[in-house]
């Protein structure tokens, strides 16, 4: 057993693959006042707010790292589709987004809440939302990514849900805090060493 140096500047998380392989027997909507609203044309501003409030605390920021061309060319390609997680006020707290850019798979690109809305049951009614919305005619694999630095949870939530893991990986990447891409007092969970 080793240990494997990472610089200061940079943060390390085990990344596991968790998919399905066969769509989950059908069953009730969890109850939830949220609703499910598309965007079909995603507004690269508004997009990147919801993405900084639903991933800023586990260091989501790769979407917030590239320029609005780039992020425009993958939110607004046909075959992606992305939706929000709105409240009875309107306001936005969750998102969902589905890449089906391989034949066959849908791979849940992000899924997850504002902090004030997890443990409450709502993440269990946007999965059941997710897995109606991927399984469709052809898909014959349904995956996501966590890691490490998502929600502590995470991992045993998409279990719960009929996910299995298949691989796991390491993943080292500059530390968006150092890198002024997010705040620095954000995941104050995962310790700033460098900067």
């Amino acid at each position: 057993m080793g240990l494997t140096a990472i610089p200061a500047d940079h943060v390390a998380a085990v990344v596991t693959t968790l998919e399905m392989r066969a769509r989950p027997p059908l069953r009730p909507l969890p109850p939830s006042p949220l609703r499910l609203e598309r965007w079909r044309s995603p507004d690269p501003d508004r997009y990147r707010a919801l993405f900084r409030r639903v991933g800023e605390p586990w260091l989501w920021y790769s979407r917030l790292a590239i320029d609005d061309a780039r992020l425009l060319a993958i939110i607004r390609d046909s075959r992606v589709e992305v939706f929000a997680a709105v409240d009875r006020g309107g306001v936005e707290v969750g998102m969902l987004e589905l890449d089906l850019r391989q034949d066959g798979e849908t791979e849940l690109s992000y899924f997850g809440l504002v902090p004030e809305f997890a443990g409450h049951g709502h993440g269990r009614w946007l999965m059941a939302q997710a897995l109606v919305l991927a399984w469709r005619a052809g898909t014959t694999r349904v995956w996501l990514h966590t890691c490490t630095l998502d929600h502590p949870r995470a991992l045993g939530f998409y279990r719960a849900q009929g996910f299995t893991a298949s691989a796991r990986t390491l993943e080292t990447f500059p530390d968006p805090r150092v890198a002024g891409i997010l705040p620095r007092e954000v995941a104050p969970h995962i310790p700033l060493l460098g900067g």
